[in-house]
């Protein structure tokens, strides 16, 4: 199935990141941050580890002044990517994305060179516990999601990102329990990959760009069948 970017274990990173651009340390007044929060409790980051994050967002510390930056390229297969980083240092951080997506096979490109295939959501992740995915279906349409897609264990529900907190309210108000809750950049239009060297170039220059310290999440809009996933 297509990529949807992949979550990575940055959060200190990534809370002092939203508490600095995000508007504050306060989660109640931050919604980015309060999402964020969830997901780093969902991993079992301890609580003081985020507190001191959020300081560091706050100022405090002494911590070096954090900010986004989002890189565009092209990887093997023509299949794009956007890499969103968290750097104090830009002249370092953009020659090791860029150089990264070279050496493997990929394209450096200009800032809305592939964006335009992306369009930023809210996603919901929901096991289905039992329930069959028509049910989980009903109840998603009803709190206003705007898609439900069925992924085996798994329910994911798309929504706009200024109403992924009401909906996800609302499927704990009917008793579903989600298993995570995010904004990320879905992918519009997808690249079919249908062979098992590319798809080993593709799924290499992701994890490349995945170990770049500064680099947060990566995303791509290929779509490789399972099979080859498997392998």
């Amino acid at each position: 199935m297509p990529s949807v970017g992949r979550r990575l274990p940055k959060w200190p990173w990534r809370l002092q990141l939203l508490t600095r651009e995000g508007g504050g340390g306060d989660p109640a007044s931050n919604f980015k941050l309060r999402l964020a929060i969830d997901q780093a409790r969902a991993i079992n980051m301890p609580k003081e580890n985020m507190q001191r994050a959020i300081e560091r967002g706050l100022g405090k510390g002494g911590a070096a002044t954090l900010e986004t930056v989002i890189y565009e390229g092209y990887g093997p297969g023509k299949v794009a990517l956007i890499v969103e980083a968290a750097t104090d240092n830009k002249n370092r951080t953009t020659p090791e994305v860029k150089s990264t997506i070279e050496r493997n096979g990929g394209t450096f490109a200009s800032p809305g060179a592939v964006s335009w295939m992306f369009a930023d959501v809210g996603k919901i992740t929901l096991p289905k516990n039992g329930k069959s995915f028509d049910e989980i279906f009903d109840v998603a349409v009803e709190a206003a999601a705007d898609d439900v897609e069925d992924s085996g264990d798994t329910v994911e529900i798309y929504t706009k990102p200024s109403e992924v907190e009401k909906v996800k309210n609302a499927l704990v108000e009917k008793g579903l329990a989600p298993e995570s809750t995010e904004i990320f950049k879905k992918a519009t239009t997808t690249v079919e990959i249908n062979d098992e060297d590319t798809a080993k170039k593709v799924l290499g220059v992701m994890e490349k760009l995945e170990e770049l310290e500064a680099v947060q999440k990566v995303y791509s809009n290929f779509d490789i069948p399972d099979n080859l996933l498997s392998q």
